[in-house]
């Protein structure tokens, strides 16, 4: 992915994509952290909005909420500009050291909201979910992620591109693509093979084949497994431990271990939105979504 290497070029990719995130942040913080999905506060629930990032409770830390009104983890337009939106603020705020991504305690993400992309299909790479991807995947900084619970679709793919990856014992993680008569995203299509095989890729991304914990950290796409409690409080100290490193240093290391293949990456993000904004007015595509909502199994058999 085209993770930035200065600043300027950060720029420079504004000005040729205006629509790209771009938010300031007043407040000193060391810690950007992005939540998807809704946050409960003693019994009732807090609704906030990714636009009103501000400093929480803990000291140093930015918190970055966001609003999810229907208590639901599907990651749909609105939500996915949001997210987008939060992690290029973190990133232009010179005091974050690195990003902290997770989600509700039961769940990471349950995906593209698949109702939303029927009504609202991506067009483009201007399309909100995209732009979450180019603002997660420009991420000069590092970039930690903590998952609970079910990881679905970008829910996965997204962690191919997070630096370090934390998961519970009890996280469960797929990338459903073909059966939604889709095709795969976020370079998962490249990156999946190269850090796990081209056998056990195609088992995940043909078949659509869940993983456990255990297998997602055989394949490389998580670091570590703990107990479900001790996920997030274990992320926030290793995304803390960077405030203690010099930040040119790790952006320059980072940007160099991601170098070799970084231009095949970006192609192939580009290649992959191309096909999944098309596939998604296909009939297949539709089939799957209908049975989908209607509570069936798909009938694939007329398609040839």
């Amino acid at each position: 992915m085209c993770h930035r290497a200065t600043h300027e070029q950060a720029e420079v990719a504004r000005q040729q994509n205006p629509s790209f995130p771009n938010r300031q942040i007043g407040q000193r913080c060391i810690v950007g952290i992005v939540t998807i999905g809704s946050i409960q506060t003693g019994e009732a629930e807090v609704p906030r909005q990714f636009a009103q990032v501000h400093v929480g409770d803990e000291p140093d830390l930015l918190e970055s909420w966001r609003s999810n009104l229907c208590q639901r983890s599907e990651l749909e337009r609105r939500k996915a500009w949001e997210c987008g939106d939060a992690i290029a603020a973190a990133h232009d705020d010179s005091s974050v050291r690195s990003i902290l991504i997770h989600g509700q305690p039961d769940i990471f993400t349950a995906g593209n909201d698949l109702e939303d992309f029927m009504k609202n299909p991506p067009a483009g790479m201007d399309a909100p979910v995209f732009q979450f991807i180019a603002a997660l995947g420009y991420a000069e900084k590092p970039v930690v992620a903590a998952v609970n619970g079910a990881a679905v679709g970008i829910g996965t793919t997204m962690l191919l591109h997070c630096d370090l990856a934390y998961c519970a014992d009890n996280a469960m993680f797929s990338m459903p693509f073909v059966s939604l008569g889709l095709c795969s995203e976020f370079a998962s299509s490249l990156l999946v093979p190269m850090n796990a095989g081209y056998h056990k890729a195609a088992e995940k991304l043909l078949l659509g084949e869940p993983m456990s914990a255990e297998e997602a950290m055989e394949m490389k796409i998580v670091n570590r497994i703990l107990p479900p409690e001790e996920v997030l409080g274990y992320a926030k100290r290793q995304a803390a431990r960077f405030n203690g490193l010099p930040p040119t240093s790790v952006r320059e290391t980072k940007r160099l271990m991601k170098s070799a293949w970084k231009g095949i990456t970006e192609k192939v993000i580009e290649d992959e939105a191309r096909t999944f904004a098309r596939m998604l007015h296909s009939d297949e595509a539709k089939e799957a979504f209908s049975a989908f909502f209607e509570r069936r199994k798909p009938d694939f058999s007329r398609f040839g």
